[in-house]
């Protein structure tokens, strides 16, 4: 049953009392009066933009709150615009709502996007509100700048790089299970891997450094291991990965010392939203600093070398291992 009138603004109404608020702070939105944003890039510099989706059922569960969908809509466009090296500017908002959605949620999912972007320094611009008789969906479209010709692409990888990961890798996998029920951690552990899972954190803190130092990188949401693929192969260089040097999350180690065959999900769940990189094995000081100074931690997880785009993943011995991970695919 739909929400009585006096629950549902309308479209129009919700636009003026929660979205035009979100538009205050960039000129070229023109308060959502008008039927296009104007964007202005400032001289030597470059437009970035990227676009994600996330569906529920999909990409979050139908119980989860309008603030964590609104949060994983913009984070996961802003985790792809940091990979590429660019500072937040803008994103438009396409949002689809089943009749039965009141105002009350519009108004908590506004104010979770309120709060993304004083975080992040980035306003909204535009976009548009559908209604639906499927799942919620949302879309965002973010804007980046970045310095002209510095943007960081995913086929830059060369012979002789080091492969670096930011954060930790597995815990968003990790807990979906525990949000479908099917991993029981520790008490102490629920927390933490569903914040993984519900709220990803963008690691636009490190956009700058990608920027200067990075040779290839991409954000890992279908994988690490899939991800690491689809670099060395855009790359056309083949990549080797040490195992024992992925990065986990204390949670994540007592689940994997519980049961070892959890190491398939953590490398190919997806949804960590880490930046992967390479760079010059001269500039891995400067990076150590820089993600210091920005309280991100990255970790050296490998090298790349002559070849058409293999992976290889070793062991602590050097020796080469199998695991069937196919990562996450959108088909």
């Amino acid at each position: 049953m739909s929400p009585p009138a006096k629950d549902r603004l309308g479209e129009f109404g919700r636009i003026e009392r929660f979205f035009r608020p979100l538009a205050a702070q960039f000129p070229g939105a023109l308060g959502l009066t008008d039927d296009a944003a104007l964007i202005a890039v400032p001289p030597g510099q470059e437009l970035v933009v990227t676009t994600d989706a996330v569906v529920s059922g999909i990409h979050f569960l139908p119980t989860d709150s309008p603030g964590d969908i609104a949060r994983k809509a913009l984070r996961v466009n802003l985790s792809d615009l940091a990979a590429k090296g660019a500072r937040p500017m803008a994103y438009l908002l396409t949002l689809a709502l089943g009749r039965d959605v009141d105002d009350a949620w519009v108004d908590a999912f506004a104010q979770a996007l309120s709060h993304d972007q004083a975080r992040f320094g980035i306003a909204l611009a535009g976009g548009d509100s559908v209604s639906t008789e499927g799942p919620i969906w949302v879309s965002v479209t973010a804007l980046g700048l970045v310095e002209a010709g510095r943007m960081v692409r995913r086929g830059g990888a060369r012979p002789g790089d080091i492969v670096l990961v930011t954060g930790t890798i597995g815990d968003a996998a990790l807990g979906l299970a525990v949000a479908t029920g099917r991993l029981a951690p520790p008490e102490e552990d629920v927390h933490h891997l569903l914040a993984r899972y519900a709220t990803p954190e963008p690691r636009c803190a490190l956009a700058a450094a990608i920027a200067n130092y990075a040779h290839g990188a991409l954000d890992v949401s279908d994988g690490l291991m899939a991800d690491f693929s689809h670099l060395c192969q855009a790359s056309r260089v083949d990549g080797v990965i040490e195992i024992d040097r992925i990065p986990l999350s204390e949670p994540a180690r007592r689940v994997l010392a519980r049961d070892p065959t959890r190491l398939a999900s953590i490398l190919g769940g997806g949804d960590d939203y880490e930046i992967l990189f390479t760079a010059p094995p001269e500039a891995e000081v400067a990076i150590d600093a820089a993600a210091k100074a920005a309280g991100i931690p990255v970790t050296r997880i490998g090298h790349m070398m002559r070849g058409d785009g293999r992976t290889i993943f070793v062991d602590a011995s050097g020796s080469t291992i199998e695991i069937a991970v196919p990562g996450w695919t959108h088909s």
